[in-house]
């Protein structure tokens, strides 16, 4: 290169402001004017730094302890909350469940969803209208003159019929007649022990209280040429009694009717009496 030629400019270095090369003059100046530049802006980065993490911590501890927006939404929430237990206690007053802000119960026992099954639940208040048997004891209840009285436990059935036949209960102990009486003249006769209430009476110690009746039904039956007509015919029902009743040494079944018919001999309990039924018409 010649000598005369002008140098080319020379790159600077990152180095030169920390370590600035010994130069008189302008140059000297130039670079003390920069590193003092420097330092400035050294020192408003740093300041600026301070600043922000002095305003990022107040701001921090202000969040820590509930912001401005923070403490109205849980003034809110206390508001609402005032609000439903204030509505809950006055549907307690008019007669609902309170519900509890506490928490949930486990699920009943027998139940998949832990709520009670309709069945389960049972208003106390409502009415029952289920029949207790006090109007029933009521209506067959037989009052005697001295205050005492007897609950019937036999009751006519729909079809019951005053019978046409004279039909009539003859009284034999062994070969000897006692006594004789007419059962046609009313639809039923109470058979027992119970003077209050029997219409024939029983004296056997065997025989219960209420043992027996004899009841006249109509029933209906088809004749030979196949028409259907009405009959009056007599039954014996036995009244669940502790040693039953027997027609022609038959044991019948208990609280069923049992249809008797012309020269049947009918006994009750243990009693040696035998009941003989006839009619007018019977030869």
């Amino acid at each position: 290169m010649p000598r005369n030629s002008a140098s080319p400019p020379r790159r600077g270095s990152r180095y030169d402001n920390d370590y600035p090369r010994h130069s008189s003059g302008r140059n000297a100046e130039s670079s003390s004017n920069r590193r003092g530049d420097a330092r400035e802006r050294t020192y408003d980065r740093r300041d600026a730094y301070d600043d922000n993490r002095g305003s990022s911590s107040r701001r921090s501890r202000r969040d820590d302890g509930y912001g401005y927006d923070e403490r109205e939404r849980e003034k809110e929430r206390r508001r609402d909350r005032d609000r439903y237990d204030r509505r809950a206690e006055d549907d307690s007053g008019r007669g609902s469940q309170r519900r509890s802000a506490s928490p949930r119960r486990g699920p009943r026992e027998g139940s998949r969803t832990g709520s009670a099954a309709p069945e389960d639940i049972e208003d106390k208040a409502k009415p029952n209208f289920k029949p207790s048997g006090l109007l029933a004891a009521e209506t067959n209840t037989v009052k005697a003159a001295d205050g005492t009285s007897t609950v019937l436990k036999y009751n006519e059935p729909p079809e019951a019929r005053k019978p046409l036949l004279g039909w009539r209960l003859y009284v034999f102990k062994g070969s000897e007649q006692l006594e004789m009486m007419h059962v046609h003249r009313q639809s039923a006769y109470l058979i027992g022990r119970d003077r209050m209430v029997a219409d024939i009476l029983l004296e056997h110690p065997s025989c219960s209280k209420q043992h027996a009746a004899i009841q006249h039904r109509l029933v209906h039956e088809m004749d030979d040429l196949g028409n259907r007509k009405g009959i009056i015919k007599p039954f014996i029902i036995d009244l669940e009694s502790t040693n039953g009743t027997m027609v022609n040494d038959d044991k019948i079944p208990a609280a069923r009717y049992y249809e008797l018919k012309a020269g049947d001999v009918i006994k009750f309990g243990t009693s040696g009496r035998e009941y003989v039924l006839l009619h007018d018409d019977a030869t």
